[in-house]
């Protein structure tokens, strides 16, 4: 407490106000607990009890985890099930007619329903019923589900999760900040069904349950809320601003006493900021990693009475934080304003990055010194706080060992390589480009000889319990790698032989000998590590381990040719050759943040080539490279779209460029609207590109259509991420669908 004198008045203190806040944690379980609760359940091997007790148990170990990291501010209902949009589409009762939902509550049964579609005859149809479409999370690799708006609808309130959270959280002696997703984020990222109609117009009808939700949190203790919108760093309408303005007036009269951080993240506010800054918020959260000149701006702007909270710690990647420039940084902007109230947060929630670095115990000592989980950005956020107070020795301490880490990465010669910048810095224009289309589908055609709506898969064929088991008792030793490969090779006989029986004109191996799409390759290239417990959650159950490139890539030796060629040695079909392409690899992997995404893709691109050329060499006709995170990877500004798009297309035309006209090249995208990128995806210069569309009903090829796509493309006609098996019939409709807008020549099936 500073004691004022009349005579002698204090000297007004050069140190902000400041506090420690965390917007999100983690909720898959330090060892993937929910994911395997989740698949017990499904499964009918566990019941509702035992579901609800394991996510019990995880947000009170992740409520712990915060408490003890010394975080001020810690939120709840950041925990889901399944999905946080999904949480918000039950809380505000805005579920789909199909589903047959009649009010009240929303119950497990139908929650999961609207995740993954029912097998059951069931719904308003009384048939079974799809799942709700799913898509990125911004520029992210998590998946949302998308609510399904449709004109005139009503809401009510439908859920007791976030009440039942905030009391848990209570009842344990925490006090929490519940999370929601604002109001016009929520229509925002929404689809309108049926006639075409602003999602926003539906404010009136969804703004008075939030009033309502926001009202009852007040009732059972909550001084603070935070709300996440977004929708603010994007590109938005003035009738979109109009509306944010609306909103925030309305909670502010209907509920004064309750105080709202408005949470932004991924990007700049910039022409909305001055919109933000004015509303009747008590708090804005800003993302000073992705957009750190921001903060200069919102202090010019921001009454004294906004507390800042300030996204400093990387909440998207798994790198240790340069705690000394975000503290010289800081110190050298705040300076002129002493007694400005500001938190010390991560830049976004951290349900993107993996719970606790000390579970790895395999790493390379120096890659682990230079990274950081969520459990150490809590640390990382403490350490900030107290240096930007008076400090202590403990923080002191942490600073020091902070900075050998960066120390040490900057000079590592295993993170630069020169050969490889050197090849890179050699490409020519002449690298990127084949024959025209028109050529190449003659010559392909010629080799080929397939007929009308040729039949192939994806790639992937079920990774079995005995492929699982297999795979574990190699790494372990208990089995040899001939035991092993023969293991694989009897997968891969047996994938075959269902394909050739089945019809199917060009053929996979199914991919038995993969983990994953991504850490398959990423084990076999220089400049990637790998983690025993880097588990992310990409939506629902699927958890996913992202490999790390911590330093320049290269390809030393051929990756997946041996077992190309003898799949292919089983049958006179094409067999293709499956790769993931270098925006993929770059998007679903934890991406070295010391030099340009752009030139790492380029190395990646590199050494796909490489593998490209040697599959064709080994005799494949047709070369499979999957680029699912493409349009992920765009920018959330459109202004920034430009740039990348010129340089993930020259990486894919690098990675696919070295083969013959003959060979024909494919690409598989999924979940994405394509509308405005339509003449990117044309410019990759695939021969064939197929996409997920049977959960948007064919939808997606409208893009196709309208740009007159040159090349072929697969409609997706059956959607593998949900248990609901379609019948022939449903696809064959789907295919109809496809013939009345593409030229049946073009078309895969």
């Amino acid at each position: 407490m500073v004691i004022r004198d009349r005579k002698f008045p204090a000297k007004k203190s050069q140190e902000p106000v400041v506090r420690t806040a965390n917007l999100g944690f983690p909720r898959i379980g330090a060892h993937r607990e929910l994911k395997r609760a989740l698949e017990s359940y499904w499964s009918g091997v566990s019941d509702e009890a035992s579901l609800l007790e394991t996510a019990r148990v995880i947000r009170k170990a992740n409520w712990k985890i915060q408490k003890q990291a010394g975080i001020d501010i810690i939120p709840s209902n950041d925990f889901s099930l399944y999905d946080q949009v999904l949480d918000m589409i039950c809380l505000l009762g805005a579920v789909p007619e199909r589903f047959g939902f009649r009010g009240g509550e929303v119950d497990l049964d139908l929650y999961f329903a609207m995740a993954r579609g029912t097998q059951e005859k069931q719904g308003l149809s009384g048939e079974s019923v799809p799942a709700m479409e799913m898509t990125k999370w911004m520029d992210t690799n998590y998946h949302y589900i998308v609510p399904e708006l449709t004109q005139g609808m009503k809401f009510a309130l439908s859920s007791k999760k976030i009440f039942n959270e905030f009391t848990e959280a209570k009842a344990l002696g925490i006090e929490t900040r519940p999370v929601l997703i604002g109001p016009a984020t929520f229509l925002s990222f929404g689809k309108s069904k049926g006639m075409a109609f602003d999602p926003l117009s539906l404010l009136d009808h969804l703004l008075p349950v939030y009033v309502e939700a926001l009202k009852e949190l007040k009732r059972l203790g909550a001084d603070w809320v935070q709300i996440d919108e977004p929708l603010l760093v994007l590109e938005i309408s003035e009738p979109a601003r109009r509306a944010i303005r609306k909103i925030y007036e309305t909670i502010s009269r209907e509920v004064p006493d309750l105080k709202v951080c408005l949470t932004t993240y991924f990007e700049a506010l910039d022409e909305n900021l001055t919109l933000a800054v004015q509303l009747p918020v008590a708090a804005i959260h800003l993302d000073l990693v992705r957009a750190p000149q921001q903060l200069k701006q919102a202090l010019a702007l921001a009454p004294p009475s906004l507390i800042l909270s300030l996204g400093v710690v990387d909440g998207r990647n798994i790198w240790r934080n340069d705690i000394s420039q975000i503290l010289r940084n800081l110190r050298e902007t705040l300076s002129e304003h002493a007694g400005r109230q500001v938190w010390i947060a991560p830049s976004c929630s951290l349900i993107h990055v993996p719970i606790d670095l000390a579970l790895e115990t395999t790493l390379d000592p120096d890659v682990l010194s230079w990274m950081a989980y969520a459990k150490q950005k809590l640390e990382e956020v403490r350490t900030i706080c107290a240096a930007l107070g008076k400090g202590d020795r403990a923080a002191q301490n942490e600073i020091n060992t902070n900075q050998k880490a960066m120390e040490s990465r900057r000079k590592s010669a295993r993170a630069h390589v020169p050969a490889v910048r050197e090849r890179t810095a050699g490409v020519r224009s002449r690298d990127l480009s084949r024959g025209t289309i028109a050529d190449r589908r003659l010559l392909q055609r010629k080799r080929l000889n397939l007929p009308l709506f040729p039949t192939t898969t994806i790639g992937s064929f079920p990774q079995t319990r005995e492929v699982r088991q297999a795979r574990l008792a190699f790494k372990s030793g208990d089995i040899t790698p001939e035991q092993y490969h023969d293991c694989m090779k009897n997968n891969i006989r047996e994938a075959v032989r269902r394909q050739e029986a089945l019809g199917l004109d060009v053929l996979v191996h199914g991919e038995f000998e993969r983990n994953d799409m991504v850490e398959y390759f990423g084990e076999q290239l220089e400049g990637f590590a790998f983690t025993q417990h880097g588990w992310v959650q990409s939506y629902g159950s699927r958890c996913v381990k992202p490999p790390v490139i911590f330093g320049d890539v290269r390809r030393p030796r051929p990756m997946t040719v041996d077992w190309f060629v003898y799949a292919q040695s089983l049958t006179s079909l094409p067999m293709k050759g499956m790769l993931t392409g270098p925006i993929t690899l770059l998007q679903w992997s934890f991406v070295r943040n010391d030099q340009p995404r752009s030139e790492t893709a380029r190395q990646i691109a590199l050494a796909i080539r490489d593998e490209v050329t040697d599959l064709e060499k080994a005799g494949a006709k047709i070369i499979q490279i999957d680029e699912a995170a493409f349009r992920e990877g765009l920018p959330i500004k459109k202004s920034a779209w430009n740039d990348y798009l010129r340089w993930s297309v020259q990486a894919f035309r690098l990675c696919s460029s070295s083969v013959k006209d003959e060979t024909q090249i494919h690409t598989h995208m999924c979940y994405s609207e394509f509308n405005d990128i339509i003449a990117a995806i044309a410019d990759m210069n695939a021969d064939v590109i197929s996409i997920e569309t049977s959960r948007s009903q064919m939808e997606l090829l409208d893009a196709f259509v309208k740009f007159k796509y040159p090349s072929d493309i697969g409609p997706g006609v059956y959607d593998i991420h949900s248990p609901r098996v379609p019948g022939p019939d449903e696809m064959r409709g789907l295919l109809d669908k496809a013939v009345r807008v593409l030229p049946i020549g073009s078309i895969w099936v």
